[in-house]
């Protein structure tokens, strides 16, 4: 994920949340977080446009970044 944060990191906003951190709660329960890993691509609104539980590929990350950026 930081290699994808380096490259996209003038077009995107990356934000991870720490799953033992209790001030995160209330994001990881607006989010539906439910697992670790749980990665979400959110637009501008604050809308989820697509989510992954568990382990993704760079590539499948890469085209969604490059999908919600046309």
């Amino acid at each position: 994920m930081h290699g994808l944060e380096a490259e996209y990191e003038e077009q995107m906003n990356f934000v991870y949340l720490d799953i033992d951190d209790p001030d995160s709660d209330p994001f990881k329960a607006a989010l539906g977080y439910r697992v670790q890993p749980h990665l979400f691509l959110v637009d501008e609104h604050g809308k989820i446009v697509q989510q992954w539980l568990g382990q993704v590929s760079e590539a499948d990350l890469r085209q969604a970044f490059e999908d919600a950026l046309n």
